[in-house]
């Protein structure tokens, strides 16, 4: 989303960043050094990351770095809907130095209070910041000046997370796709990309059942779908998706309406 606005951009893609793309990630993060110079470095990982063994790595094969220290997002519904921790989300919460508590304002204010305690239980050490849309000021995220040493920990990965991707040239229906939003299966928890109406694109963002559009521009349509175990409803997702793309004609009319407004205006 950031490329050509003047960032350059080092993508690690293919694996994961704490076992086949660590020597990737270590070249990336020394090239940046011995280019920019600067003074923090911020590494954002995936929702399924787990923080320590990334640390781990950090302390032994990059002594020219100081860890100052690991924030997590907790997506406060999420945790209301769904109370029983995975393994990796466990993790998250048990190596963060500073919890976000996100989403406060899609949950009742009488259900913060218990999900603190229950962040708490796991993590005595973190502070815990409510937010809404990660809104913070980002001077609280940097010198936490973390002193804890890692030790290696055995890094598990998640098999029961599948994925895969949708790309499409074809112009979507706004309506038609909305009621695809919708249905989506609960075994979906998290898709996301570009999607192109015949009013320009839009960026999707789909959490566990929620889900958003807003303004991006993409000529293309590019969506990728997570989940536990999915590749069950890969094949109805895709037939659903498709049943959404604008015919020919009406793709045609859209672009002519589109014009005449335009030339209209």
């Amino acid at each position: 989303m950031i490329k050509g606005k003047n960032v350059r951009i080092a993508e690690l893609g293919g694996g994961c960043v704490c076992c086949s793309l660590l020597g990737e990630f270590e070249a990336a993060v020394i090239e940046i050094i011995e280019k920019v110079a600067p003074e923090r470095i911020v590494v954002e990982t995936t929702g399924l990351a787990e923080p320590e063994a990334l640390v781990f790595n950090i302390q032994e094969a990059l002594p020219q770095c100081r860890l100052d220290g690991v924030v997590s997002v907790i997506d406060a519904d999420m945790l209301v809907r769904f109370p029983e921790l995975g393994h990796t989300t466990r993790l998250q919460i048990e190596g963060a130095d500073i919890l976000l508590l996100n989403k406060i304002d899609l949950i009742e204010p009488a259900q913060i209070e218990p999900l603190e305690t229950k962040l708490r239980e796991i993590n005595p050490a973190a502070a815990i910041v409510r937010t809404e849309r990660c809104r913070i000021d980002p001077g609280l995220l940097f010198g936490i000046g973390r002193e804890r040493k890692i030790a290696r920990s055995e890094h598990r990965h998640q098999p029961e997370f599948e994925s895969f991707a949708f790309t499409s040239g074809k112009i979507f229906s706004r309506d038609c796709l909305e009621g695809f939003a919708n249905g989506l299966p609960a075994s979906l928890v998290r898709a996301k990309g570009f999607i192109r109406f015949a009013d320009g694109g839009r960026l999707f963002n789909f959490v566990a059942g929620r889900w958003e559009l807003e303004p991006f521009e993409s000529d293309r349509t590019e969506l990728v779908f997570i989940g536990k175990k999915i590749a069950a409803e890969k094949e109805a997702i895709l037939r659903a998706l498709d049943e959404c793309t604008v015919k020919n004609d009406e793709a045609r009319m859209s672009n002519v309406d589109g014009m005449t407004k335009h030339e209209l205006l």
